[in-house]
């Protein structure tokens, strides 16, 4: 945060919004690091589980459930982080845009917006999968997302999670579709130019190596935008 407050704010970063907060990997991160974070999720057992995290560090951040296409905080913040493609929950430009709006009002003019989503290139695949494995002490996370379908006309793709949790005492299995919009580097110009309160002012990709912007183009993926409130 400090160098992203170097370079595209006047003066360092105090209030930060977690939007999209999930588990509360970066809230609570955040909140260790003295930022005054306020964090929100439409996911109830999510915010819960949040809230109990920062009880057991003794740390404080204003954690509720809330709509990314209703949800304003105040006072404002200086930073919005959105970066794991929760975005792309809004299936339709509308909800899209009723979200940038009201993520403006939670933002101060000059402050800015780091919003992370997968772009999908004119030459990529529709079907994907990916997997991951997570150990701490005696338990094993692991996860499964795949594509079931998706369709570039409709801009839309269903991904199923599944997540197995095996522990000494229990063991157990989810498994959940989500619907999720798809963007090509042309449809988010498109969108982004739309908005009468941001503008785009830089772009990465997830290494976040601040000192190498990128151009917003069908090159890119997994794609970082900082948007600036004017």
């Amino acid at each position: 945060m400090t160098a992203v407050s170097e370079k595209y704010l006047s003066g360092n970063a105090q209030r930060v919004l977690d939007i999209g907060c999930g588990g509360g990997r970066l809230t609570v991160a955040l909140a260790a690091r003295g930022y005054e974070v306020a964090a929100y999720d439409l996911n109830e057992s999510c915010i819960a589980y949040v809230q109990k995290r920062l009880r057991r560090r003794g740390l404080d951040a204003d954690v509720v459930v809330g709509d990314m296409r209703e949800f304003v905080t105040t006072p404002k913040c200086d930073i919005a982080i959105n970066t794991v493609s929760t975005f792309r929950h809004l299936l339709s430009d509308n909800d899209a845009l009723f979200h940038l709006e009201c993520t403006a009002q939670s933002v101060r003019r000059g402050g800015i917006y780091i919003l992370g989503l997968h772009l999908l290139p004119p030459d990529a695949d529709l079907d994907d999968e990916e997997h991951w494995v997570a150990r701490h002490s005696r338990t094993t996370v692991d996860v499964t997302m795949r594509v079931r379908n998706a369709s570039r006309k409709s801009r839309l793709e269903t991904l199923r999670f599944t997540l197995k949790v095996q522990s000494v005492n229990n063991h157990f299995a989810i498994e959940s579709d989500f619907k999720m919009r798809l963007y090509s580097a042309a449809q988010l110009k498109s969108l982004l130019a739309k908005s009468d309160e941001w503008e785009l002012v830089d772009v990465f990709d997830y290494w976040y190596d601040i000192e190498q912007p990128l151009v917003l183009n069908n090159e890119l993926g997994d794609t970082v935008c900082v948007l600036r409130r004017k």
